[in-house]
């Protein structure tokens, strides 16, 4: 019986053939969207492709170039376009950056980011990629944000290239309209590349192309930096860094759901950042993992690291027997590619549910969209994760209860006294007693303040933080001042300890501390 890498060869040969042909026009298209060149796209691909495989924490990924770190460098690309060592340093800190949170074990927390924040991402993305394809569909020269691009698109159409426009709406029916049973044997993507790039010479089109891609691998480089650009690169460096994590295990997570097994967050993280590293090194994009790459690995039958392998070594293939070629690739056939792709990357879960989703969550994915593109990726995901976190806490706040019961009303209080009854009140706090819901507390105590005793029955409290603690003392505190007693209910023996020892046991003695209402009573009794 075979075991280790080999146990599913066909499958893997299978798997990592067919997404290194589906990576190859991406790659490219990517690499040329970056403003590093369709070299790096190819090299991004290869190396990350090829060490996450071998070090990361998910054996079907496949890792290469993606829409949102392409977005990234192009926008640091289009500033530093005479400074590529700049950009390369920052793709090699950022790959410091997730080892780093890999060894930190912070991979799981990409669980926490609430999915409308990751679908006005993933939107903004999409449209982003889009906006910047416009002009090159068109075949005007352009550099900007997305939407001055459109902006300018919409100003020179007049001037727009006629082969090129042809060419991307030629690539445009073939990325969306081959049929399925082509599809399955031959991706749309890698037809469209070499039906365009046929009809562009063959017609002799006037048009703009990727150029020239080295058939040799690049020299081992490390990028050089001056000292002062380095508060450049690490804002740069975390960006890339936070986004390819986010990436790769979101995607791993479909892996995860396609294959029914579970991937290593943190490691997965550290071979990413591994690839990164050794990506900038030589010359290529940033990198992470890709989710229709990996998909269709998986589909085809990939299920070990060994896919992954093969899908970098056939890229290596490509390019030392086809660069020539491929040198040939027009601009507009990756446009109209690139443009699929940024339509596949928008969430149209989310926005067939826009009219019966919560005006909450619809709230954050539509400021998380807006940010993305007019704006800042990192600063856009913060909002989302702040604003959802706040809003989250203001509904939870909202099913605490306090309610406030006296004696008399209560079935088994004919044992007290009655000079007594008319004296106490007991305070029901009934939920997750929190920061946003302390305050309250505070609210309440007006209308207790004429009672002997007040019992604040915490028994039914799901959850406490240290605001409600406070809120307790100066709860405690100012019924003290009045003369009140205060008698506090919990349920279970440790919360009283802890809470104790957060600073109530300074200001409330043991006896004051019970554990039913039951025995709050006696205690009042025998006072």
């Amino acid at each position: 019986m075979k075991t280790g890498i080999f146990t599913n060869f066909k499958g893997d040969l299978l798997g990592g053939i067919t997404a290194g042909v589906i990576a190859l026009p991406l790659a490219i298209a990517l690499g040329v969207s970056s403003g590093l060149g369709a070299a790096a796209g190819i090299y991004g691909s290869i190396i990350v492709g090829m060490l996450a495989a071998i070090f990361g924490g998910t054996p079907t990924q496949i890792s290469g170039p993606t829409g949102p770190l392409t977005v990234v460098v192009a926008s640091v690309a289009a500033v530093h376009s005479d400074n590529p060592n700049l950009i390369f340093a920052a793709i090699l800190l950022s790959g410091v950056f997730q080892i780093v949170l890999g060894i930190f074990k912070v991979g799981k927390l990409v669980n926490f980011i609430p999915y409308p924040v990751i679908s006005g991402f993933m939107s903004g993305i999409g449209a982003i990629i889009i906006l910047l394809q416009i002009n090159s569909f068109l075949g005007l020269e352009f550099t900007g944000t997305p939407v001055e691009g459109l902006i300018n698109a919409v100003k020179s159409l007049p001037m727009a290239d006629v082969h090129t426009v042809i060419l991307g709406i030629i690539t445009l029916c073939i990325v969306f309209f081959t049929p399925k049973k082509i599809a399955k044997i031959l991706p749309p993507p890698l037809i469209a590349l070499v039906l365009g790039t046929i009809i562009a010479v063959v017609f002799n089109f006037d048009v703009k192309t990727i150029g020239e891609i080295p058939r040799s691998f690049p020299n081992l480089t490390f990028p050089a930096f001056k000292l002062s650009e380095i508060e450049t690169i690490i804002p740069i460096a975390l960006t890339l860094a936070v986004l390819g994590s986010i990436d790769s295990l979101l995607t791993a997570l479909v892996a995860d759901s396609l294959t029914k097994t579970k991937h290593h967050s943190n490691r997965e993280l550290i071979g990413q950042g591994i690839g990164n590293i050794a990506a900038a090194l030589f010359g290529g994009v940033v990198s992470c993992g890709a989710m229709m790459r990996t998909a269709v690995n998986i589909k085809s039958g990939g299920r070990t690291r060994l896919s992954g392998v093969i899908h970098s070594l056939l890229l290596i293939i490509i390019i030392a027997f086809f660069a020539p070629a491929a040198s040939k690739i027009p601009l507009a056939v990756l446009a109209g590619i690139l443009i699929k792709v940024g339509i596949g990357i928008i969430d149209y879960k989310f926005i067939k549910l826009i009219k019966a989703a919560p005006r909450n969550d619809l709230l954050v994915m539509l400021l998380v969209f807006l940010i993305t593109v007019f704006d800042d990726l990192i600063l856009a995901v913060g909002v989302g994760v702040v604003l959802s976190s706040v809003l989250f806490a203001a509904n939870v706040a909202k099913q605490t209860d306090i309610k406030l019961v006296g004696i008399s009303d209560l079935k088994d209080e004919n044992y007290i006294d009655e000079d007594l009854k008319n004296h106490i009140m007991i305070m029901h706090i009934d939920g997750s007693l929190f920061f946003g819901s302390a305050s309250l507390i505070a609210s309440r105590i007006d209308d207790v303040l004429d009672n002997k005793t007040v019992i604040v029955d915490c028994s039914n409290i799901k959850s406490m933080d240290i605001s409600a603690v406070f809120a307790l003392e100066d709860l405690v505190l100012t019924l003290k001042r009045k003369n009140v007693r205060v008698i506090i209910i919990f349920n279970n023996r440790n919360v009283a300890v802890s809470t104790l020892k957060l600073g109530l046991r300074k200001i409330i003695a043991r006896k004051d501390f019970a554990f039913s209402t039951e025995d709050a009573l006696n205690s009042v009794q025998k006072q």
